[in-house]
Parts: C-alpha cells; structure tokens; sequence
C-alpha cells in the first residue's frame, strides 16, 4: 500500500509539472504570436502560434492513447483531430487558442479536484504512526501497530489520539471535529471512552486502550477514505456514454460541412468548437466536491458511485435500535409504592445495581447519577442471571430485577406493570426487605433528532421510509406510528431484512441505514448502505458505502441533500456545456464562426462548466438553522434541566394514580408535595424557556411565531398548576377532598403529566435537535 500510495503521488506531481508547463509554454506561444502579428510580422506570428499548436499535440495524443487502452475514446481524441486540422489548414491562430484551451481545461480540473478532496488528503495525512506507551521504565514511542488492548498510552497536548481507549486521568479535553464535524471541543471524566482520530485540546492525559490500531475508529474511517474518488462512480460512466455519442456526432457535421461547402476550414472549426476538452471532466468535479462536502460533516463516502446513489435513492430502510433510537435504554418513568417516593426508589434501585454488567442496570445507575442522588455503596452483593441483583443497602435487604407472578401484585404494581406493556417499555421491579418498594420503567426512546431528519429526508426526495428490526412488533409499530412512518416490519432475522431489501431494490434506488453486526448483510445488499460508525460494529461499517462518524442521525439528511445537489449539478454541468458546444458546432458548419473565434468561445464555455461543477463544495442550504453561541448554550442548559425535572413529571403522574387508589389525605399529601415541586421546579424552568430561550431561537427559526405554539404549552402548563393549587386550597380549607373535586382534580394532574410528556418530547425534538 506504501509503495503504491507513493507511486501514484509521483505520477501525480508529474502530472501536474507537465500541465503546469503546457499552459505556461502554450500562453507564452499565443503572447508571443499576438506580439508578432502586432508588429506586422505575420510569418513569426505564425509559427509561434503553431509551434504553441505543436507543443499541445504530443501530450493530447498520450491522453488519447492511455484513453483507448483503458477501452474509453474520450473527448480529448476531437481535441486531437481540431489540433491537426488547424495545423493542416494554416489556422495557426485557432490552434494556439485551442492548445491554451486545453491547457487551461486540464489545469483548471486539477486544481479543482486538489481543491475538492483536500478534505480527504487531510483526513489521510494525519492518521497516527506512533504512539507513546507508558511502562515501568517510563514513556517510549512505539510503532502504532505494537500497541495492543490494556495498554497505558500517554497522549500529548495538540497529539491525535491513536487508539480507541478510555480515560485513566482525571479529564481529557478533546476536539473531535475530524469524526463529528462540529468544531466543539468535548470533556470526557475519567472511564469514559474515547474514539481514535480526535485531537487532545487541553492538557495531557493517559489512555487505556481498548482496541488495536486495525481496530479502532479511526483506521476503518481512513481505509474508506482510501478508497473515495469519482473514477467509479455512474454519473462518470454517463460522461463516458455521452462522449460515445458526442465524438461521432462532431465527426459527422464537420465532415458535412467539408463536404456541403467544399471548405476544410468549416469543418475545422467544427472540431474546434466541439473540444470541450474538460467539459466531461465537470461530472467527476461536481462528485469529488460532493465527496469533500460531505467529509466535512462527518460523513465518509466510500466512492463517487455510492454518492450518485445516494443522490438518486427514493427509498430508505432503517434498523431501529442505534439508528430510530438511541441504542441504549432509559429510565422512562418511576412507579413507587404508597409510602414512597420516586426518587427514593431510583436511588435505591441505583444503589443496588451498581455493580450489576447488566445493560438496563447501568441505566438506572446512569438516571440516578443525572439527577443528582446520592448513592449508598451495596454490600454482600449477589446477581442471579434472569433475575436481578440483591444487596443490602443502608441497612435494608434490596433487590432490583424480576418478581413472580403479577397476580398476586397490589394494585399500584399491575398498573405500572399495564404502562410497561402499553409503552412497550421493561420493567425493573425494586423490593425492600421482602416487600415491593417501586418499579422503574426503562425504553430505547426515539433519537430526539430523528422526526426532524425524516422530515428533512422527504425534502431531499425520499419517497418511503420502512423500519427493518428484529425487535418485537409492538415496540416496534410504536416508534413507526411516532415517526409517521411508511412501512414497519418486526421480528426479522438478517436473512429476512436481506430478502426484505431486495424486495425494496425492485422499485427504486434503495438506501439502507443500521448499527450493528446483524445489519451488515442488509447493508451489502442495498444499493446504498449507511453505517452509524460512532458507536456502531466494525462489520457494519465494512459493510457500509456510508459511515456517519458522529453519533447523530441528522447527518444522513445532510448527506442525501448533499449527493442530490452533486448529482444535479453533474448533470446540469456535463449536459449543459455540451448543448452550448452543439449550437456553436451548428454556427461554425454554416460558416457563421471561424476557428480562431470557435476558439475563444468552448474556451469560456469550458471554464464555465466546471467553475459550476465547484459549487457542489457548498450547499444551499443547511438541515439545521444556524445557531449564535447563545442560542446552543441555552439549550444545552435547558436540555440538562429536562433530565433533571424527569423526577417531577413522575410526581405528578404518582400523584394521580395515588388519587386513583385511595383519595385519604396520604393521597393528598403526595398532592401537596407535587405542587410545592412545580412551583419551586418546574414551572421557574418553564418561565426561563419562555423569556431567555424562546427569544434566543426566534431569529433563526424565522421569528416569534414559530415559537408560539409552546407558548402556549406553556399557558397550558401554569393554567392546570394553578387549577391544581385552587384545589389544595379548597381542600385545607375544608378539611379534607370533597367528593365533587376528586375527578377534577385527578383530571388535572393526569392532563397535566400529558401535557409535560408532549411538550418535553416537542421541545427535545424541534429545539434541543438542533445543537451540535
């Protein structure tokens, strides 16, 4: 690969020395010509504009010979022929200009494809070689395939981490620009895992590796990028098909002219206006710039086809788990007995479950963690796999996990056991000394990003979207009527999403997106697959045509707008410089433009169409409003006191259910303390959102307007707290809850905890998506 990688960089810089000197030699020529007929001397004019001619003739005919040996008889051959023509006519003048022409066309594309992939040579350039191992004996640098997993790595100030590891030091400050494509720098504590590739921002800090340097983030998004470029892509192919067609076409009205008028002039002019010798070179420009577009996003293309595809896809399939969700379940709510409070059943159920490797045991840890309980350390710890854990804690004999038969469950219980399968949510049941506390209701939740990048999906030209999951069908169906999606088939083993996606393949370009080991056949099968690559499985990504190195769903819309504005452009490039070179080909058979002027015309018809192949680096614009740094820091603010009020909404909801159960004044002490929650709580939260955050939002969603309908949430919000505060006070006053209030009041809070549940959703979904 060295050895290859090194002898294509020295043909590129001959390559680039040698056009280099024929646009230098060939406008010293013309000057040189265009001096001497000034002057008066025609003859020394002539021969510098032919030896110019001469001069450009012995590279074109190695350009055309290497064309016909790679089976391809490409436009450069006319270049050829209008080149010997002119010499063969005396159109000395009409021959400098097109050698210029053809110089110029073949600096011009160079400088444009360095300009478009610079964003891949960037990524390849700076792939670590060597990393610093620490030992016993100190800090030596080693070779990056000696490092192995467990290694003690030290990683420098402004170093780019090798391996994938975690932290051993206390913080790492980190910018992971080169994978996210957001320009932020990002803090990882100590244990958390971080992926190769990224820069150290701050200090330096020690790395446990966990991967080899084979295996590791960075070194599959560089073998990709390896194999990125536009040479195999279709729409170059199209280019190749239409100069199949285009070559003759100008052969025969040259040809007609010669022979209709009697003059060889005629039709050399013909030639020389059909020479659009980096016209058909706009498609690969246009591809190349989509390809170096989309690197800056985070996004790596394997190849200019998969681009094409991806421009022309009308049909997405996408896995659920990593991709519709986040992949990692969550605490959706806490159902605690009478006598207890939600918080207190997390924590305990956190506690406990600290040392458990269980995945939904490290969610309830991780929610407790958010809301800023404080764990107690278990002690004489016991797992049974299938069942839970059990420990005692403070005390108390606690367990977390599975119980028996649920009818023998009070009446609380089979009502958090009934939202459980109503929600398609699991259910970890906590029991304190032999009797059952609480219970925590986990879900995969929907990617907060995800209705907002199908939205945009559609935009792009997406026609259906079908979710593809081996997950049970309710969940399932669930999250597809959520998203409003088209289709939804469940309970699929990786044959049936394979056959599943040839079926699609039948109908339209298809575009296949997942996660892990099990999508990777489906993957390989679509015409397009996309890996989620940052926390996704090796085989996906090796599977995949397409890795989204940023752990965010979004940049998928990103891409397909992307690849559809590459590919128009292509087109619009390619066909459009082509239906220019054909009217001129008409004017110069009628005589109506001489060589010299023909000339002068495909050279500005050329420069043009690729100058319009390059604006296919940017894009119209963007998925996401632009934010000022305000903005993303309000929402980050407000995004972190949503987790932090999750607590309130479940006090709400066991408030109502309390009501239910038995309306005694317990009952209405849990009332009284939901309330004294929202006033201190919530609703200071919901007024911030309206006065600072709201405000900050409005210039880049359009104005105030677009901000109105959670406005009026949040009236919604204070109306039913205060309805909820007129009761307490009705009820203190009298005593005790009158029979006539119990249903408004249960009502109130129960439409309450609704409205919360939509408004969060809402929020997280068409605000808090659109930070980095």
């Amino acid at each position: 690969m060295k050895h290859f990688s090194a002898a294509a960089g020295l043909a590129a810089a001959v390559s680039v020395r040698l056009e280099s000197a024929l646009l230098a030699v060939t406008a010293a020529a013309l000057a040189a010509g265009g001096a001497a007929w000034i002057t008066g001397a025609g003859s020394l004019a002539d021969l510098f504009w032919g030896l110019g001619t001469v001069f450009a003739v012995v590279p074109a005919v190695g350009w055309v010979v290497a064309a016909l040996r790679r089976g391809h008889a490409g436009v450069d051959l006319i270049a050829v022929l209008a080149l010997g023509g002119t010499l063969a006519v005396r159109e000395y003048l009409a021959g400098a200009l097109i050698a210029l022409m053809l110089a110029t066309g073949r600096t011009l594309e160079a400088a444009a494809q360095r300009r478009a992939s610079h964003d891949m040579r960037v990524l390849l350039e700076r792939a670590p070689r060597t990393a610093r191992r620490l030992t016993g004996a100190g800090v030596r640098t080693v070779p990056l395939p000696e490092v192995g997993a467990g290694d003690l790595l030290v990683v420098g100030p402004g170093e780019v981490v090798p391996v994938d590891g975690r932290v051993e030091s206390a913080v790492a400050v980190l910018d992971e620009s080169v994978l996210t494509g957001e320009p932020l720098q990002a803090e990882h504590a100590q244990g958390e895992a971080v992926r190769s590739g990224v820069v150290n921002a701050g200090g330096a800090f020690d790395l446990r590796a966990t991967a080899t340097e084979q295996d590791s983030t960075y070194a599959g998004i560089v073998t990709l990028a390896r194999q990125a470029g536009a040479e195999s892509a279709p729409l170059v192919r199209l280019a190749d098909r239409y100069a199949a067609w285009f070559l003759p076409l100008s052969l025969a009205v040259a040809g007609l002219a010669w022979l209709l008028s009697g003059s060889p002039v005629r039709a050399v002019a013909v030639l020389v206006v059909a020479t659009p010798c980096p016209l058909l070179l706009a498609a690969p420009v246009a591809i190349v710039s989509g390809l170096s577009r989309a690197s800056r996003l985070g996004v790596v293309i394997r190849d200019g086809g998969a681009l094409e595809n991806l421009g022309r896809a009308r049909t997405l399939l996408l896995d659920k788990t990593g991709t519709l969700t986040g992949g990692r379940p969550r605490v959706l709510d806490v159902a605690a007995a009478p006598g207890w409070k939600p918080a207190q059943v997390l924590r305990l159920a956190a506690s406990a479950d600290q040392y458990s490797p269980h995945v939904l045991a490290r969610a309830i840890v991780d929610a407790a963690r958010e809301r800023g309980l404080r764990l107690s350390m278990p002690s004489d710890v016991t797992e049974e796999p299938g069942r839970g854990a059990a420990s005692i804690v403070d005390g108390h004999r606690v367990s977390v996990g599975r119980v028996g038969s649920s009818d023998a469950m009070p009446s609380w219980a089979r009502a958090a056991d009934n939202r459980a399968l109503l929600d398609g949510a699991a259910v970890a049941w906590l029991t304190v000394d032999g009797h059952l506390a609480g219970a925590v209701l986990l879900r995969d939740p929907i990617r907060t990003d995800a209705p907002r990048t199908l939205r945009h999906l559609r935009t792009a030209g997406i026609e259906r979207i079908t979710m593809l999951t081996g997950d049970r069908t309710e969940p399932a169906h669930e999250v597809a009527a959520v998203l409003g999606l088209d289709g939804v088939r469940a309970e699929l083993a990786p044959a049936d999403k394979v056959a599943a996606v040839r079926a699609e393949r039948e109908h339209a370009v298809t575009v296949m997106v997942g996660d892990g080991v099990n999508d990777a056949p489906a993957l390989a099968a679509a015409d397009v697959g996309v890996a989620m690559g940052a926390r996704g499985s090796t085989a996906s990504s090796e599977a995949a045509d397409i890795v989204l190195t940023a752990d965010r769903v979004d940049r998928l819309a990103d891409a397909v707008a992307i690849a559809g504005r590459a590919r128009h452009i292509a087109v619009q490039s390619a066909l459009g410089g082509m239906l220019m070179s054909l009217a001129a080909m008409a004017a110069a058979a009628f005589g109506l433009l001489p060589p010299a002027a023909g000339a002068l015309l495909q050279e500005g018809i050329d420069v043009a169409v690729i100058l319009n192949a390059l604006r296919a680096l940017r894009v119209d614009r963007e998925t996401r409003p632009a934010l000022t740094p305000t903005a993303e820091a309000l929402i980050r603010r407000f995004a972190s006191e949503h987790d932090d009020l999750q607590d309130v909404l479940e006090a709400v909801r066991a408030a109502a259910d309390r009501l239910s159960d038995s309306p005694g004044p317990e009952a209405m002490e849990a009332v009284g303390e939901t309330y004294r929650l929202l006033t201190e709580r919530l609703l200071p939260h919901e007024q911030a959102e309206e006065h600072q955050l709201y405000p900050a939002l409005a210039p880049a969603l359009g104005g105030p307007e677009a901000t109105a309908t959670m406005s009026r949430a949040h009236t919604e919000i204070e109306r039913l707290s205060r309805r909820i505060a007129t009761h307490l006070h009705l009820a203190r006053s009298r005593g005790s809850l009158d029979t006539d209030q119990l249903d408004d009041l249960r009502s109130s809070l129960y439409g309450l905890h609704t409205v919360l549940r939509l408004h969060f959703s809402q929020e997280e979904e068409n605000y808090f998506s659109l930070a980095p």
